[in-house]
């Protein structure tokens, strides 16, 4: 309720500079030129990258969210982040819920609205990490592409080429995906969060994190310390091969959890939900991911 009130109120202030300004942003955005960039703003990174690699030179990113050290879920815009929506000719959001103040910005301008989730066939109560799902990936990439068609139309054969080069990235990575899966597929692994839980069912794993704290993190509410005491004596059963830690949303629970697998030898993966810094492709991520993956089971 915090997250949407702060939201609203700057998306306020948006709606109001958006009605001064309307005119000027109809004339400027109703005849896209091959000399023009297109103004692209993205609620995360993540689909930051992949507007950017979809767009090559003509057009212009901005990621309001880029920080592995600020909460996801916890997320307020400032009044100057929905600000930059204000002139964007496209706007990307990850959407199932996972940033519904972006979504609200963007209904602000007369920019064409890409939602990630939605393209993949997600909404809301599903899982909201859709970045990490190869089949989201590639209906937001066409959906991206299909939004810089419109945007700048005597462009489309150059879009639809940067697609083509983007699809053969894409599909590298699934085919060591697939690879990688010979190793991965059947394991059982439990998570702090359900962050990675599309990229581990990509890659034939079995989420077996206890009952009672995955449904506590599903409803971002504290679990219970039998809850707790519950996921601390399955890692020392033997039967979770693998625990994949979100250390964005680290805390005491989250502590207490990694100590158990540390004490009984349960491997760790440790990730992220934005992009690191050491990474500006969320397929080069993702591949990098895979790797760690692959060799917590070696």
């Amino acid at each position: 309720m915090k997250r949407i009130l702060a939201a609203s109120v700057a998306i306020a202030a948006l709606a109001g500079a958006s009605a001064c300004g309307s005119s000027a942003n109809e004339a400027s955005s109703s005849d896209a030129s091959s000399d023009s960039k297109i103004s692209v703003i993205a609620s995360i990174n993540q689909w930051g990258s992949v507007a950017r690699d979809l767009g090559g030179d003509k057009v212009d990113v901005t990621s309001i969210m880029t920080n592995t050290n600020v909460e996801a879920h916890d997320y307020e815009p400032s009044t100057s982040d929905v600000a930059k929506f204000t002139s964007a000719k496209v706007v990307v959001v990850n959407g199932a819920d996972y940033d519904p103040w972006a979504t609200k910005a963007a209904s602000s301008t007369k920019a064409t609205l890409v939602d990630a989730a939605e393209a993949g066939g997600k909404k809301s109560g599903d899982n909201p990490h859709v970045w990490f799902s190869a089949a989201v990936r590639t209906a937001a990439a066409d959906a991206i592409t299909k939004a810089y068609e419109k945007a700048m139309p005597d462009q489309k054969t150059y879009f639809a080429g940067l697609n083509t080069e983007w699809k053969a990235k894409e599909q590298k990575l699934e085919a060591t995906i697939k690879e990688s899966s010979t190793k991965l597929k059947g394991v059982n692994y439990a998570a702090t969060e359900s962050v990675a839980w599309y990229l581990a069912d990509d890659l034939g794993m079995k989420d077996v994190t206890p009952s009672g704290y995955a449904q506590a993190s599903a409803n971002e509410s504290e679990p219970s310390p039998a809850d707790i005491t519950a996921y601390q004596q399955a890692l020392g059963t033997g039967d979770i091969k693998m625990l994949v830690f979100n250390s964005q949303e680290a805390d005491s629970v989250t502590d207490q959890i990694t100590s158990a697998a540390k004490k009984n030898n349960v491997p760790i993966v440790d990730l992220t939900e934005q992009m690191p810094k050491q990474y500006n492709d969320l397929l080069d991520w993702m591949n990098a991911l895979v790797s760690d993956f692959a060799k917590s089971v070696e």
